[in-house]
């Protein structure tokens, strides 16, 4: 038998994949974009200048830099990232949202608060809303809320 803390977890990833799965048949089919090309833009999106390193980009996505460069090199075929070589250092290269990269996230994230909508909206009510989105905050406290 699984104590309620394991039980809670599995749960929180069973929730994950479930959104994950529904919204990733959707980006695909009305944008064009998996839900890890949303997300690298959405990270892009939120940061300084709307770039990042490999590097640093890899570390928000929880992956190598090897896999963010096999990412971003079909995105930038297709004129959704490019690449800015640090004006200082040529050696640092950074991804950065190009505008047709952030009109494609601008459509897609409608399209996700539409699904996070009905993920909320059919089950709970507007205060127990608020006090899931306060035990979020509690459950990334001191990571860093890079997307929200």
């Amino acid at each position: 038998m699984t104590d309620l803390h394991t039980t809670n977890a599995l749960r929180l990833l069973q929730a994950a994949d479930d959104f994950r799965a529904g919204l990733s048949g959707e980006l695909s089919a009305v944008h064009g974009i998996s839900v890890n090309e949303f997300l690298l833009m959405l990270h892009l999106e939120r940061a300084a200048a709307h770039r990042l390193s490999r590097v640093d980009l890899a570390k928000r996505m929880h992956v190598s830099a090897s896999t963010i460069t096999r990412m971003a090199a079909p995105m930038e075929k297709i004129g959704l990232v490019d690449r800015q070589v640090d004006d200082r250092d040529a050696r640092l290269v950074f991804v950065v949202a190009t505008q047709a990269g952030r009109a494609k996230l601008s459509e897609a994230l409608s399209t996700f608060s539409k699904r996070a909508g009905y993920l909320f909206s059919d089950r709970w009510e507007d205060d127990e809303v608020d006090q899931f989105a306060a035990m979020l905050r509690r459950l990334i406290a001191g990571r860093g809320d890079t997307l929200a």
